[in-house]
């Protein structure tokens, strides 16, 4: 099963304080706007995403067709598609991605100890 890019989506109190914390361990600014409180940043092919007041714990954030650099990528798995085998599975989502639909998506789920992972189609 191929996911994509991968990202932990850090839940922050202060922006501004992650964002210098996260510059001294190497990373690097790579998108996001900090008027907004969030930004993502890079050290080589690791990503986090900081946030600010958007969402109440961190999340593992997957987003295919997409690789480690926000390019996109020529084949990758549909988020309809990742849904489908995973609920094939008995996996159990906590928000599905319409299946009716094409092109951006995301669906939700949480692993056995309560982890939020997001598989989060952009294109």
């Amino acid at each position: 099963m191929k996911l994509g890019a991968f990202s932990v989506s850090l839940n922050v109190k202060d922006i501004h304080k992650s964002k210098e914390f996260y510059e001294n361990l190497g990373f690097e600014f790579f998108g996001g706007d900090i008027t907004q409180n969030w930004l993502i940043m890079k050290n080589e092919n690791c990503l986090i995403g900081l946030f600010q007041g958007m969402f109440d714990k961190s999340i593992l954030t997957f987003n295919p067709g997409w690789d480690e650099n926000a390019k996109n990528l020529d084949s990758f798995t549909d988020v309809r598609d990742l849904q489908k085998q995973l609920k094939a599975k008995g996996i159990k989502l906590t928000q599905e991605a319409d299946e009716s639909t094409e092109g951006p998506a995301h669906f939700t789920l949480e692993d056995p100890d309560g982890n939020q992972i997001l598989v989060d189609q952009h294109r």
